[in-house]
């Protein structure tokens, strides 16, 4: 009887922890912990690769982590505005609005999507962000950069742009200069700022730590461009859309993509957290077409060339834009 205590008393010494507490829960603890550790080295793997798993491509069926931040025009600062039942959207960008012109362009398909009324106010081959702190006229496409036209609508003076058309052979730039300097911005309801990569491809600075608003630097071109307009036209709800992924060439003649090489000013992931940060600082709103749009392993169907993208991608990011800004509204 004896012998028989002390063999239940080793079972039931098998089946606990020296507290007390039985192994099974011990196990299942160290379990659970390994299976967080597990999770979370398989999310920071994912993110780090800096391209997104995407489902019917064509269709536009995405999983991915976009980082849309919207904001909403204060009530005080649209009752400035005197609704004319129309939907008014300007757009000032370079080459991601201007190198369509027929319905297949981003901004017409938006037009299309929405009904609006839409304004071009593209400028092929400008950028965000100033070349020469004082404007040079042996550079002219200074006069177009989003700082500079900000300036001019702002002012309502547009000699400097008209001055830089005329040094131009092309006339779209002093056609979209006029239609800019005809339009009463007192019909803007929204405004959208869409650049694509041409500040990263042409080395412009991406910051200066010292002055939040120096205009050869991209994010303070951003952040004084839309300060301005605000400061002007507060009724009117501003837009920032990010550039989607594109190539470009490294000093030997290579192409490599923008999502991984810095020409040192940064990554292109560098001015798309630029234009967050503004965004955030100013209180409009952020639509990232960086992060489900393009990537390396879908660049074949989205990208005609390095940069400019095909009628399906603006489609896309028409479609993002109207759901994002609308919610349904179209």
């Amino acid at each position: 009887m004896e012998d028989e205590r002390r063999r239940g008393k080793r079972r039931r010494a098998g089946k606990e922890s020296k507290g007390g507490i039985p192994v099974y829960v011990h196990v299942i603890v160290i379990a659970l912990i390994l299976g967080v550790i597990a999770f979370s080295v398989f999310r920071l793997v994912r993110w780090n690769m800096g391209t997104v798993r995407t489902e019917g491509v064509v269709e536009g069926d995405f999983e991915v982590e976009v980082e849309d931040q919207v904001f909403l025009l204060p009530e005080d600062k649209k009752a400035l505005h005197e609704d004319d039942g129309v939907e008014t959207i300007l757009f000032l960008g370079n080459d991601i609005l201007t190198f369509y012109n027929n319905d297949e362009g981003f901004v017409e398909q938006v037009g299309q999507k929405t009904g609006a009324r839409v304004y071009k106010g593209g400028f092929t081959g400008s950028t965000v962000a100033n070349k020469n702190a004082q404007y040079d006229e042996s550079f002219p496409m200074d006069a177009f950069s989003f700082y500079n036209v900000s300036r001019s609508i702002v002012s309502r003076d547009f000699a400097l742009m008209e001055e830089a058309a005329g040094l131009t052979d092309d006339p779209t730039y002093a056609n979209t200069t006029k239609l800019l300097e005809d339009l009463d911005m007192s019909s803007v309801d929204t405004l959208v700022i869409f650049y694509d990569a041409q500040d990263y491809i042409k080395l412009r600075i991406g910051m200066n730590p010292d002055d939040d608003s120096d205009p050869i630097t991209y994010s303070g071109a951003l952040y004084a461009g839309i300060r301005l307009l605000q400061d002007k036209y507060p009724f009117i709800r501003i837009v920032c859309m990010s550039f989607p992924m594109c190539y470009a060439y490294n000093s030997e003649g290579a192409i490599v993509s923008g999502d991984m090489s810095d020409f040192g000013n940064g990554r292109l992931t560098t001015y798309r957290q630029f234009m967050i940060d503004v965004s955030g600082a100013t209180g409009v709103t952020f639509i990232d077409n960086y992060y489900g749009t393009i990537h390396e392993d879908n660049s074949d169907e989205w990208l005609l060339d390095n940069i400019h993208v095909n009628a399906a991608c603006n489609e896309h990011m028409a479609e993002h834009f109207v759901s994002v800004v609308y919610r349904g509204e179209y």
